[in-house]
């Protein structure tokens, strides 16, 4: 669950700090107030790529922070926190931290299968191409560890076909792609790149090029705080004597006499920390310059081979597989043509398997689309995953299997079925990607093996839908929200007046500079807000009578289902 945000100098917002609450939280505002940089910024946080024009004008440095609250594995144990923290300068360098310690990118896109669940605009569009929709079947059916299997064996298809193929080539050929392989496959190895190694140098270029000024800074403060004849923690001590004096006066003053040792504590930490750091770097030229030489090395090799460094690291584990291949192992053409059978084999019995199992999930996947869609206002529509009729020729096999399928929609009585992406209006796609989110959600909810995430993030959520729809999927985000944490950016009351925690977000212009602000509302500027939503500027008593109609109604829907679950 996501507990706290903070965002420093990224596009229009200069300082903001969030703190979410578990259920459905709603983000309200007015159009261009900034609301989906929140949603961009958790993004950053969990991996995506970052550009140099997030960074807020005139400033070096944004960051972004969260706190995360995971729930323990183990029976009776209290739930533990993850700091993830990700600085991005003017010059599009970008820093990640996982608890403090120094993270790669791809470590923090590990996190989000685990953390949250981001459905906004690009998500929306995603449902219309049919190759991720055996995908959404196969995860709604408990079928993803076969469909990995499948496509396992799929690879080891191609590996041996490759394989085969290679061994047909003549010797100058041979000759020739070894001698490229060689060349290629040398100044890989010779440099030796590691994982994440380009984002760690460049932190710690960061640090050697201001080694001078750090330690100057560190020496500083571990004096202002330990050493000096003014030394922060000898000060302290008679300010606890007095205020231990002001305590058996007032006992308002207790609180703070008894939290002093932690104080100290987390002083006496800072000061040894800092001159630990100070020792610890090394402010040598020559270091500086081995790392600014590693640096351009790896360079060189990401636009020779890149354009990121694990994308050299995985050209590196090609070539000397294909070199592997050419040379020999000395595999014969016949060898090969019978571990290619065989591999066909196995990959034609996984994915005859797949392929049952998913023909008889699609008709209870189409009845449960069918039922949600009725729920969310689109009571007549019928729904079908389409899979192949006759088996596919060997050209068409995939890492998918034996099958192609894709879903197909006829929102209206007497319309053929269509394929998705021919059919739907944007309130439609905004609802059938709510229910295939709940198909989801329900086939891994709380307390499932298969997969736990308890965030989901939904932006344009309620595009092109209104009145009594915008009504039912308000319902329906309440509902996620009764077992999950959810965070909806919407611009309708009728969604926003269901959630649970309501947050404004704001855009003003203070000294000629543009602000973005946050503000969590409480019950009486809650009313006013859904009236904004409801009236825009002019807000009658008509109107927030209306708004305050809308929140009690959706209030005593959930308590009603709160008792029910009773």
């Amino acid at each position: 669950m996501l507990r706290c945000l903070r965002i420093r100098n990224l596009a229009v917002i200069e300082a903001v700090e969030v703190e979410f609450e578990p259920g459905f939280n709603v983000l309200t505002g007015e159009t261009g107030a900034g609301k989906s940089i929140l949603v961009e910024a958790v993004g950053l946080l969990l991996g995506a790529r970052a550009s140099s024009d997030l960074v807020r004008t005139g400033e070096a440095l944004a960051t972004i922070e969260a706190i995360f609250e995971e729930p323990s594995t183990s029976p009776g144990a209290g739930a533990s926190e993850l700091v993830v923290r990700r600085e991005l300068n003017s010059q599009g360098r970008s820093r990640s931290f996982l608890n403090g310690a120094l993270a790669t990118a791809a470590a923090l896109r590990d996190l989000s299968a685990r953390l949250v669940e981001l459905h906004g605009q690009h998500e929306h569009q995603a449902l219309l191409d049919p190759l991720t929709h055996l995908p959404l079947l196969d995860e709604h059916a408990g079928l993803d560890a076969l469909a990995s299997r499948v496509a396992g064996a799929w690879s080891r298809v191609r590996a041996v076909r490759e394989q085969l193929e290679r061994s047909r080539m003549d010797s100058r050929e041979k000759a020739a792609r070894l001698e490229l392989i060689g060349f290629q496959l040398g100044e890989i190895e010779k440099a030796a790149p590691k994982p994440g190694e380009d984002e760690e140098l460049a932190a710690t270029k960061q640090v050697l090029a201001n080694a001078e000024r750090i330690q100057r800074l560190c020496q500083e403060s571990y004096a202002a705080l330990y050493e000096s004849d003014e030394a922060v923690l000898a000060g302290l001590s008679g300010v606890w004597k007095r205020v231990g004096e002001l305590a058996t006066i007032d006992p308002q003053f207790a609180p703070y006499a008894d939290a002093r040792e932690g104080i100290k504590g987390q002083l006496e930490d800072l000061a040894f920390f800092l001159r630990q750091y100070a020792d610890g770097v090394d402010a040598s030229p020559g270091r500086l310059q081995q790392v600014e030489d590693r640096l351009a090395l790896l360079e060189r090799l990401r636009r020779k081979h890149g354009p990121t460094l694990q994308d050299v690291i995985d050209r590196g584990v090609a070539l000397a597989r294909e070199r592997d291949l050419l040379t020999g192992a000395g595999a014969r053409a016949e060898d090969l043509q019978a571990a290619l059978e065989a591999a066909n084999g196995a990959f034609l019995t996984a994915a005859g398997e797949l392929s049952r199992m998913r023909r008889d999930a699609a008709t209870r996947f189409a009845s449960g689309m069918e039922a949600l869609l009725a729920d969310l206002a689109m009571a007549r529509t019928r729904f079908e995953v389409r899979l192949n009729s006759g088996e596919l020729a060997p050209e068409a096999w995939s890492e998918r299997g034996i099958d192609e399928g894709e879903f197909f929609v006829s929102p209206n009585p007497g319309e053929d079925l269509r394929p998705l992406a021919r059919i739907v209006s944007g309130g439609e796609l905004s609802r059938v990607m709510l229910a295939l989110k709940t198909m989801t959600v329900n086939r891994n909810g709380v307390g499932s093996h298969l997969k736990r995430t308890p965030t989901l993030i939904f932006d344009e959520v309620d595009a092109g839908i209104g009145g009594r729809v915008a009504e039912v999927v308000g319902a329906r985000l309440q509902a996620l929200g009764s077992r999950f944490q959810v965070l909806c950016i919407t611009h309708l009351p009728q969604i926003a007046a269901r959630g649970t925690t309501q947050f404004r977000i704001e855009k003003a212009v203070r000294g000629a500079r543009t602000v973005t602000s946050v503000a969590r509302l409480d019950a009486g500027r809650r009313v006013d807000e859904i009236a904004r939503m409801i009236g825009g500027a002019a807000i009658t008593d008509a109107v927030r009578a209306t708004a305050i109609e809308m929140l009690s109604a959706a209030g005593e829907s959930e308590s009603r289902k709160r008792k029910a679950r009773r």
